[in-house]
């Protein structure tokens, strides 16, 4: 099924009546991922805004540990959550700035366009995940996150 050109691969969709709305909305939750960060990033075509969720997915991957982790990983359409958990997480997480920089690396392209895709991306995972589990993902990671996942970049409390 992979293998259709994304037109079919809709057509041929499960249909609501076919199933039950969770696992509608599941088989569906990729779809608007997709418009959403294609929308976001003001890419062209659904293929490039792909791309972009296959790379800064796979980045975060190597960034996000522990429950936290899993959390978000059940929260993405499996699209998404499948890069995101391939990656073996480094120890400790890069700051924001470094992320932004090994995607730029990893990429080919600028700072300024790794950071354009990382918002892109990390707005719409954000959505996804939902307030509590996005609290904990950003709770495990250094200063500076919040900004690419489009949040308010909060002050800690000295010592936490």
């Amino acid at each position: 099924m992979l293998d259709q050109p994304a037109v079919l691969r809709q057509a041929t969709a499960p249909s609501p009546a076919d199933t039950d709305p969770d696992t509608y909305a599941r088989a569906h939750a990729y779809d608007r991922m997709l418009e959403s960060v294609r929308y976001e990033g003001a890419y062209p075509t659904r293929d490039k805004a792909h791309e972009r969720i296959q790379r800064v997915m796979a980045a975060l991957g190597r960034q996000v540990t522990g429950t936290a982790r899993a959390e978000l990983a059940d929260k993405l359409p499996l699209e998404a959550a499948l890069p995101f958990s391939s990656e073996t997480p480094r120890t400790p997480a890069r700051t924001a700035w470094g992320f932004v920089k090994d995607l730029a690396a990893d990429s080919g392209v600028s700072p300024a366009v790794a950071r354009w895709d990382t918002g892109a991306v990390l707005s719409a995972v954000a959505r996804l995940a939902g307030p509590e589990v996005l609290a904990r993902v950003l709770r495990d990671l250094p200063e500076g996150y919040a900004l690419l996942f489009g949040q308010a970049e909060l002050a800690r409390p000295r010592g936490a």
